[in-house]
């Protein structure tokens, strides 16, 4: 079956799956009366909402190109032949943005480091094995990098594919932000201001994937140092109004390099 060159049925998908387990989840916080086994469930490690884009992209892959497909599409996840010199925007680039704006926040007197995660190294390669496989790129990459982002490029610049997948990886989170302790915000107005934050690493995400010749480790390991950079060093993975700021501000810096080098049409060089 011919995909669609713009990924309506992905979106629908993912977005179904997750919100059925996370709309419950969220009315539960706000004090809804669920059954007992229920809100256990939902509030358990194996609520499964996370996994949405990947099962989906999965799903779609299969109907779409059958079994080699599907397994075509896994096989990019341990993918390790692109140069590896990438792997130092991989995995230094999500620490300097959002590491370096928590401590520009603490340099300025409005927000406590969470330092006490560094006084045990094991225990910080422990986590950045953990998030890797429980806490969101294994759940996310196969589907918006794996599926969606392929799927846009068909048919806009790489730019305006970042751009795309950024709002529906925005808006997809949006329920989290009604479970205390289940996302960077918690509150709406401070949800929109990071459409921008997420926009911009969308494109950088972009950016990875293009020039590692579509390597879902790539990103797969791009989204596990975003995620440590954020949980490993923010008290209650919480974040600020400042800090968004500051990390907008170095993530414009960072994106305006990135366009200015590589191409708006590509964000590589060809």
């Amino acid at each position: 079956m011919k995909p669609d060159p713009f990924p309506w049925k992905f979106i629908l998908l993912t977005f179904a799956f997750s919100w059925l387990f996370w709309i419950p989840t969220a009315l539960a916080a706000q004090g809804a009366t669920l059954p007992p086994a229920l809100a256990s469930f939902l509030n358990s490690p194996f609520n499964p909402a996370a996994f949405g884009p990947t099962l989906a992209a999965l799903l779609l892959t299969l109907i779409e190109d059958g079994w080699r497909g599907l397994g075509r599409l896994l096989k990019r996840g341990i993918d390790f032949r692109f140069k590896k010199v990438w792997l130092l925007p991989i995995l230094l680039l999500p620490p300097l943005v959002f590491i370096g704006s928590t401590v520009l926040a603490a340099w300025l007197g409005k927000t406590p480091l969470n330092t006490s995660n560094f006084a045990n190294p094991p225990v910080v390669v422990i986590a950045f094995v953990m998030i890797l496989l429980t806490a969101g790129p294994l759940q996310e990459e196969f589907g918006w990098r794996g599926y969606a982002l392929p799927r846009l490029l068909q048919r806009f610049n790489a730019l305006n594919s970042g751009i795309l997948l950024g709002i529906v990886w925005w808006l997809w989170h949006l329920p989290l932000v009604f479970i205390p302790g289940r996302f960077m915000v918690d509150s709406l107005a401070l949800f929109g201001f990071l459409l921008i934050e997420i926009v911009l690493m969308s494109i950088l995400f972009t950016w990875v994937y293009n020039n590692t010749g579509g390597s879902l480790l790539a990103a797969l390991l791009f989204h596990t140092a975003m995620n440590w950079s954020i949980w490993v060093l923010l008290p209650s993975m919480q974040v600020t109004p400042l800090i968004i700021t500051l990390s907008i501000l170095l993530l414009l810096v960072v994106t305006g390099i990135v366009v200015a080098v590589w191409s708006v049409r590509h964000l590589a060089r060809r």
